[in-house]
């Protein structure tokens, strides 16, 4: 349980990094970024203020219809990551003169690594998720609709409301949406799970 806590909290803390560099990036970020920042733009708040409030309406709306899917993790990600933000933007900020396209591509390049590092540790942990990926999971329970055609509808939806509100969609919108996956897969196979695990790889997939 240790281990489990301690990687969900490290992939709480490194995804809080994450959002903040593709924000400094300025080339577009997650579907649920896109969302956060254009509430953030409509009502004039913080990244991090938004983040709580809009998460908060959706984990209300997990607590009523499937309240299985929350976990400690879930919490980390609530009171955490926009927060965490927040403070990478401004340090980043601050630290990083030269802004120019070619840098920024690299950081999102190196970003969105370490981003699915980090959604490695957390979903391996399986202590919850975010509201946000609850949402998609009781969309699929409820309607027997295949989870990536939820997961597909709720991005596009995030991506809509954002764009309304004036958040920034590109290349990195792009890249997460087509190689997220892939690369979690990976740090599953070869960090996550050994590190949860051990090298019983039997153990590991009779848990899962």
């Amino acid at each position: 349980m240790m281990k489990r806590v301690t990687m969900a909290f490290m992939g709480v803390l490194i995804t809080g990094i994450c959002v903040g560099v593709f924000r400094f990036a300025a080339l577009g970020t997650d579907p649920f970024t896109i969302l956060v920042t254009g509430i953030g733009n409509l009502t004039r708040l913080s990244y991090g203020n938004a983040f709580i409030i809009v998460t908060g309406i959706l984990l209300l709306g997990v607590v009523i219809l499937d309240r299985h899917y929350i976990g400690i993790a879930t919490l980390f990600n609530l009171v955490g990551i926009g927060y965490i933000a927040d403070f990478t933007l401004q340090a980043l900020q601050t630290m990083i003169v030269d802004d120019s396209l070619w840098i920024r591509i690299g950081i999102l390049a190196a970003d969105l690594i370490l981003l699915c590092f980090a959604s490695s540790l957390y979903f391996t942990a399986n202590l919850g998720v975010s509201a946000y990926d609850a949402a998609a999971l009781i969309l699929t329970d409820k309607t027997k609709i295949p989870f990536r055609l939820c997961r597909i509808s709720t991005d596009v939806l995030c991506v809509i409301i954002g764009c309304i509100f004036q958040a920034k969609v590109g290349v990195g919108t792009l890249m997460t949406a087509f190689f997220m996956g892939p690369i979690i897969q990976w740090f599953n196979t070869y960090v996550s799970e050994p590190f949860l695990y051990g090298k019983d790889r039997n153990k590991s997939l009779e848990i899962g």
